[in-house]
């Protein structure tokens, strides 16, 4: 076979003129294939269409996919790292309080810990890890994990009183909740006092 030799048509509609009409009115034969073929190249156009949408949704998918695991495909150890730096915030905060007479060994250990500690925090946020302390904010059960109610008249119910613990994100995505005191309303019953 040859590359001009006329392959042929899977459509049954536009191998299947009526004969009887082509030979009595030309035009007429003409036409019904003219509007056959446009009929069918519309069907087609239709499908490349479709098939250049779909892809398109494709493509912007997988961009969208790959730029997500390129953010967040350190998220384990972004989270063990935002650990130790709780750990070394814990660390400092179980220093003795600062006093007058403290030895110097004491103070120097207390200044190092903690530009350590603004050291740590910082190459953490500039790598897209940032800690909040939600003391003050209202809970919120999506960033903050509650470890304890307390009644309190000086706070409004559902205000942070306390917390144990950061909140840690990653590019703005969740890696660690804080772990939190919520304030409740105080109790209105009396205190059964017994003499």
């Amino acid at each position: 076979m040859t590359e001009n030799t006329p392959q042929p048509s899977s459509e049954p509609a536009t191998a299947d003129i009526d004969v009887a009409v082509a030979e009595s009115d030309p035009l007429a034969a003409t036409q019904e294939r003219i509007a056959l073929l446009e009929a069918e190249a519309a069907e087609y156009r239709d499908k490349w269409i479709r098939a250049q949408a779909e892809m398109e949704n494709l493509r912007t998918r997988t961009r969208r996919e790959v730029d997500e695991a390129r953010l967040y495909a350190v998220q384990k150890f972004a989270s063990d790292v935002a650990e130790t730096a709780e750990n070394l915030r814990r660390g400092i905060d179980s220093l003795p309080p600062q006093t007058a007479d403290e030895p110097v060994l004491v103070a120097k250990l207390r200044e190092g810990f903690s530009g350590i500690e603004r050291s740590f925090v910082a190459m953490l946020e500039r790598n897209g890890i940032r800690a909040e302390d939600p003391v003050g904010a209202m809970f919120d059960a999506n960033r903050h994990q509650s470890m304890a109610e307390q009644e309190s008249a000086d706070a409004p119910p559902g205000t942070i009183m306390q917390a144990w613990s950061r909140t840690w994100t990653l590019n703005g995505r969740l890696l660690k909740p804080a772990m939190v005191v919520v304030a409740k309303a105080p109790s209105t019953r009396p205190l059964d006092i017994e003499a």
